[in-house]
C-alpha cells in the first residue's frame, strides 16, 4: 500500500495574515509608504499605534519578524514583497542597520521617520527594563542563558537575533558601551544618508513638546491633537 505524504499543518493565523496581506496589497498598491526606522524602544509602538488613528494600513508584524535570516544574510528581496502589503512599518526589519538603504532604493518617494530617546543611555535603560520583563528570569538585564532559553518565534532567537544584529559578546548580551555605540551609530548613519534630503526624513523624540506638530507637518495631515498616544512604556 503507498503510503501518504504527511500533510503540512498550516496555522489558521498564518492563513488569516496571508489573506489580510494580499487584500492590503491591492489597497496600497499606489499609496505613499511611510516606515519608522528608529530602533525598539524609542517610542515605535506609540508611533503605530498613532498611525492606525490616522487610517494607514500597518504591516503585519509577525510576518515581518520571520524574514530576520534574509536580513542577516542582506537578502532584502523578501522584506521588499513584504513591504508591498501595507503603507506603514515599525520594527524589525526596519530598525535594522542597512534595511532604510535597500527600502529606499524599491520604494522612491517614501517617508521616513526615525524615532529617537533623549540619549543612548535612556535608550539602553529602556531596552533592558523591557527585556527584564519579558525574558529576564528577575535578571537585570537578562544573561545570556536567559536569552538561549526565552521562547519568541522559537526558543533561543531573542539570543541569536541579538548577537547577529547587535555584535555583542557571547557571554553578555546586554554589554553597556557595546550597545551605547550601537545606538549612536545607528541614529548616525541614518542621518548622514538622508543629510541631502530633509524632506524625506523626520527625526523626532516623541516626548518633546512640538514632536506631534511636526509629525503632522511632515505628512501633510490634520492635527487634532497635541500628542502621541503612549505605548509599551518602559
Amino acid at each position: 500500500m503507498k503510503r501518504l505524504k504527511k500533510l503540512k499543518i498550516i496555522k489558521p493565523t498564518y492563513i488569516k495574515n496571508e489573506v489580510v496581506s494580499r487584500y492590503n496589497s491591492i489597497l496600497v498598491s499606489k499609496k505613499q509608504k511611510v516606515f519608522c526606522i528608529g530602533l525598539n524602544k524609542t517610542g515605535t509602538s506609540s508611533l503605530k499605534k498613532e498611525m492606525e488613528q490616522q487610517n494607514y494600513i500597518v504591516g503585519i508584524q509577525r510576518q515581518a519578524e520571520l524574514l530576520f535570516d534574509d536580513w542577516v544574510k542582506r537578502d532584502f528581496r523578501r522584506i521588499i514583497n513584504y513591504c508591498k502589503t501595507a503603507q506603514f512599518f515599525q520594527d524589525a526589519p526596519f530598525s535594522y542597520p542597512y534595511t532604510f538603504i535597500a527600502i529606499d532604493q524599491a520604494f522612491p518617494k517614501s517617508k521616513f521617520i526615525l524615532t529617537i530617546r533623549d540619549n543612548a543611555e535612556a535608550w539602553y535603560n529602556s531596552l533592558i527594563r523591557f527585556h527584564r520583563k519579558i525574558w529576564g528570569n528577575g535578571n537585570v538585564p537578562p544573561t545570556a542563558e536567559d536569552l538561549k532559553n526565552a521562547n519568541y518565534i522559537y526558543k533561543g532567537f531573542p539570543y541569536y537575533s541579538s548577537m547577529s544584529l547587535r555584535n555583542v559578546p557571547k557571554d553578555n548580551p546586554y554589554k553597556k558601551d557595546v550597545l551605547i555605540d550601537f545606538y549612536e551609530t545607528y541614529n548616525k548613519n541614518i542621518k548622514d544618508y538622508f543629510r541631502h534630503r530633509p524632506n524625506d526624513l523626520l527625526i523626532i523624540n516623541l516626548k518633546e513638546k512640538d514632536s506631534y506638530g511636526r509629525f503632522c507637518n511632515f505628512l501633510g495631515i490634520e492635527k487634532k491633537k497635541e500628542h502621541f498616544p503612549w505605548e509599551n512604556r518602559t
